[in-house]
């Protein structure tokens, strides 16, 4: 189940780093697409990537790797609050649980005693 809901998560975090936080920001840094970020490692000049590869230029993609670098500081940020926040309940449970446990338990004769001033209350 966790890596269905894993799989899941890495799709949405990707559909927001590709549509959401790249293009603003290739916009504030002069309208770059950062998909479209290479370097041909071969001879000539290439507009794009489909087009290096179309001509069978192998290319360094850095763009790619810029994305895939905002995707894993963002799924490893969620991660960490997810782990933050169980660790803040697992606190409260055991500082209950230390509450509970630093209360007495009354012995068998104090029990005893107090069943026996309840009966001559009535």
């Amino acid at each position: 189940m966790g890596v269905i809901i894993g799989a899941a998560f890495g799709k949405i975090v990707d559909s927001l780093v590709k549509d959401v936080l790249m293009p603003p920001l290739g916009l504030l840094l002069g309208g770059i697409h950062f998909s479209n970020l290479f370097i041909p490692l071969g001879e000539g000049d290439f507009p794009t990537i489909a087009a290096a590869r179309e001509a069978g230029v192998a290319t360094l993609n850095y763009g790619t790797f810029i994305q895939a670098m905002v995707d894993f500081t963002i799924i490893a940020f969620a991660i960490f609050l997810v782990i933050r926040l169980m660790n803040r309940l697992r606190r409260r449970e055991d500082a209950k649980a230390a509450e509970s446990a630093l209360e007495p338990t009354p012995s068998e004769a104090i029990l005893l005693l107090r069943e026996i001033r309840d009966s001559l209350k009535k």
